[in-house]
């Protein structure tokens, strides 16, 4: 089973992080964390490496229903959307599929929202 879903876009790397932003903003989500791995990479170990930013979402209900139910699942949130360029110079966005992940927490009702949750996700990537 594959662990994200994901698609290559015909757009500028930034104008990809903002249309990702958007769609998520539309799902109910919202991006806590924006992880520049280029920058950071290039800063702490001076290695130069292609884009690549991976955005935190959070879609608060869900979250908030996810951590009712399972207390530790907090170790595997945000919802972990990805954006970089990939080496024919073209901008791959994958988003990571919560059922998959949520395969390792045996809990059904965590397997329900978990199901939700991609579907808002899937929807982002698709409208891309």
């Amino acid at each position: 089973m594959r662990y994200y879903f994901s698609k290559i876009v015909d757009i500028p790397f930034e104008k990809a992080i903002e249309k990702v932003t958007d769609e998520l903003k539309k799902e109910g989500f919202g991006v806590l964390t924006d992880i520049d791995v280029k920058a950071t990479l290039k800063k702490k170990l001076d290695i130069d490496f292609y884009k690549y930013r991976i955005l935190g979402a959070c879609n608060p209900p869900f979250a908030l229903k996810a951590l009712q139910t399972e207390d530790k699942i907090g170790t595997m949130l945000p919802c972990n959307v990805i954006v970089q360029e990939t080496n024919t110079g073209k901008v791959e966005v994958a988003a990571i599929d919560p059922v998959a992940s949520m395969k390792a927490v045996e809990n059904p009702t965590l397997g329900a929202i978990a199901r939700q949750i991609q579907e808002k996700l899937r929807k982002v990537i698709d409208n891309l």
